[in-house]
């Protein structure tokens, strides 16, 4: 078997073939992975014959028209026709007829400026043609003549009295108005992506069941349920560390009490039949999911995921799952009724940010993948790359590469279904906010992939259609009236940031990584188009870093290579970080002692914002001064991730005098940048 043909089969698919590792050394993909990456992607390579095929399929693909093309405002759409007329209907009314003139490639629309989802027909051909605008919504458009700052929090770390140990969306509603009295445009809130609600212990935000749907233990069933809390709930509210499976069961059994109390109320069953009817087939077939997992998984618990269940529920579309769903309409119903109480939830939540007078309110955050046994892979199956999962190469974290376990979308199950898929997702983080942030945003490019079972360092780069994407980003943002941001940290594609940059998508500056060889880079030299941070959920606070903490989690847990060269190395970059904050007038005076968490915080508030960056986001845990990091990468167990909750009521948090002169510090430094 040729090699070459196996290659140019690869590369046809968007596997690349070479990559270049964090530590500079470059690397040419086996053939062993390809051939295996090929099968799961549904091209076999494992003769001649099946390449020759699979070629065959991918040139029909390229040269077929997909069900919805998109275009820039502006600019001619290229269609893989041949000329000839065409008419288009615009979204808003009106249309154009005409005639597509010849192009490489196929034929060419003239430019249109409408943008929006318009139907074009082609001869008997009808699709969507998604004209863009040529960039997504700006902050200088949110927030005209300001430099805005926000704070960043991890919702299920929120507090207020009757939580029952849990972070939700009412806390949320309390929080955003302070915030906002001490200046803040915007409140940046962890995923709040759909779990599973039939399993207690699956919690991490990062590894949803659906990215269409929301997290049912957001949601607040106390106007339904206002019976007192009993003594376990009291335990949980009272504990320093959340209790997932513990708080999770008692808020699922807070909101069936809600619904079977709400059921009999006609004004409330009229409006969720509305909630229903608006969100359609995306609502109702993670409702039936969530009733079939609860079902069989709850009845074999070696059925967790769905590709374990009989044959006839592996598809939504099989009449066994309607029959399902009509037999068991109160498993549905009730469903459907959390995902209401969320989206209401988070919808009271953004009028509670625009009224206290923030111009961006909520910024969301979008994960990067899902898990393959959850609902969005179960319901768009051929959307997602079931069979693969996602991760990263080997790097500085691990020389064994990544395995996220999770997957994603599948680039040519996207094209052939109109981008249906990541459209739903993207309405969903975008329904009631005022910007979104893209979770390792050049997965919108390429991503790291490895057949399910295979080490992640035996993995390679699967190429996204990134301009089809930064479009459909572009015009949903516009008609959200959503900003975008994208963490664009670590190894990127060449050309990225400018992709980026040009499609208006705000990238993110952590004070860490933020340096001209050892010393950090003055505030007034980062990035414009970027929103300035101190830290992220996945690294050290400031006080955290500034008195090692950090370092003594991954001494603990043996994380370190050398432990005694990683703290000498700290001790000299604390007193760089701190000659920093000195010359850009953010700190004063001598270096701080490692314990003194509250001056530091207080001059990395001013520092980060005097960066020339059109945003700044400060973590809570670094307006609090406090040392804990939500989440260590690279362990599960060992750290309690995802469980640290804030030391006091949402309402009140931030009302602690030094925490409101920090917050004053960065306002003043916002004003002065």
């Amino acid at each position: 078997m040729s090699d070459a043909a196996l290659r140019a089969l690869a590369h046809e698919a968007g596997l690349q073939l070479h990559w270049r590792d964090a530590f500079g050394a470059d690397h040419e993909v086996i053939p062993e992975t390809l051939r295996a990456v090929l099968a799961t992607l549904g091209l076999p390579a494992a003769s001649e014959a099946q390449i020759e095929a699979s070629r065959a399929q991918l040139r029909q693909e390229a040269t077929s028209l997909p069900p919805l093309v998109t275009a820039e405002c502006g600019e001619p759409a290229i269609l893989p026709v041949a000329p000839g007329r065409f008419r288009l209907d615009f979204e808003e009314g009106g249309a154009l007829e005409g005639e597509a003139a010849p192009a490489a490639g196929g034929a060419a629309l003239p430019a249109i400026d409408r943008p929006g989802y318009h139907r074009l027909a082609l001869g008997d051909r009808e699709i969507t043609l998604a004209v863009a605008p040529r960039a997504c919504f700006g902050l200088e458009e949110a927030a005209p003549g300001r430099r805005p700052w926000g704070l960043a929090v991890q919702l299920y770390a929120l507090r207020r009295a009757g939580d029952g140990g849990l972070g939700d969306l009412a806390a949320l509603q309390d929080f955003v108005p302070a915030a906002a009295s001490h200046g803040a445009a915007a409140v940046a809130i962890s995923p709040v992506h759909a779990q599973f609600t039939a399993d207690p212990d699956r919690f991490s935000p990062y590894a949803p069941s659906s990215r269409a749907a929301l997290n049912v233990l957001c949601g607040n069933p106390g106007p339904y349920d206002p019976d007192p809390q009993g003594a376990e709930e009291q335990r949980l509210e009272a504990a320093p560390l959340l209790d997932w499976p513990a708080a999770t069961r008692a808020r699922i059994a807070r909101l069936r009490r809600a619904w079977e109390r709400a059921r009999g109320d006609g004004a409330l069953r009229a409006e969720l039949a509305a909630f229903r009817a608006e969100l359609g087939d995306t609502l109702e077939t993670h409702a039936r999911f969530e009733a079939l997992h609860e079902a069989l998984f709850g009845a074999d618990r070696t059925r967790w995921n769905w590709r374990g269940w009989p044959a006839e529920f592996c598809d939504p579309a099989n009449p066994a799952v309607a029959a399902f769903a009509r037999d068991h309409a109160e498993a549905v119903d009730f469903h459907a009724f959390a995902q209401f109480l969320a989206d209401r939830g988070l919808r009271q939540a953004q009028q509670a940010a625009r009224a206290a007078g923030m111009p961006v309110g909520l910024i969301s955050d979008l994960a990067v993948g899902t898990d393959a046994g959850g609902s969005h892979s179960w319901s768009r199956q051929r959307q997602t790359l079931l069979g693969l999962v996602i991760g990263a190469p080997p790097d500085l974290l691990s020389r064994e590469g990544q395995n996220w376990g999770i997957t994603a979308f599948s680039p040519r199950g996207l094209r052939a279904h109109g981008y249906g898929a990541f459209l739903e997702m993207l309405r969903t983080s975008l329904r009631h906010a005022g910007g979104v942030r893209i979770d390792h945003a050049m997965g919108l490019a390429r991503l790291w992939v490895a057949p399910e079972g295979w080490l992640s360092k035996d993995g390679v780069y699967l190429h996204f259609p990134v301009q089809d994407l930064l479009r459909l980003v572009a015009l949903e943002s516009r008609r959200h009236r959503a900003v975008v941001l994208g963490e664009d940290l670590g190894t990127l594609p060449e050309g990225f940031h400018a992709q980026l940059q040009r499609a208006g998508i705000i990238g993110m500056r952590v004070l860490w990584f933020e340096r001209d060889g050892e010393r950090f880079r003055p505030p007034s030299r980062w990035t414009r188009d970027a929103a300035a941070m101190t830290s992220t959920h996945d690294l050290a606070t400031v006080a955290g870093w500034w008195c090692g903490r950090d370092l003594d989690w991954r001494a603990r847990l043996d994380l370190l290579r050398d432990e005694a060269g990683e703290r000498a190395e700290r001790v000299r970059d604390r007193t760089l970080l701190w000659q920093a904050m000195r010359e850009s007038g953010a700190a004063e005076g001598e270096e701080p002692a490692p314990e003194a968490g509250d001056r530091i915080c207080d001059a990395a508030a001013r520092h980060v914002g005097r960066a020339s960056c059109r945003l700044a986001l400060l973590p809570v845990e670094d307006a609090l001064a406090i040392a804990e990091q939500p989440n260590l990468p690279g362990t599960l167990h060992e750290h309690p991730n995802w469980q640290r909750r804030l030391p006091g009521p949402a309402a009140t948090l931030l009302d602690d005098p030094a925490v409101a002169a920090r917050l004053a510090g960065l306002d003043a430094a916002r004003r002065d940048a």
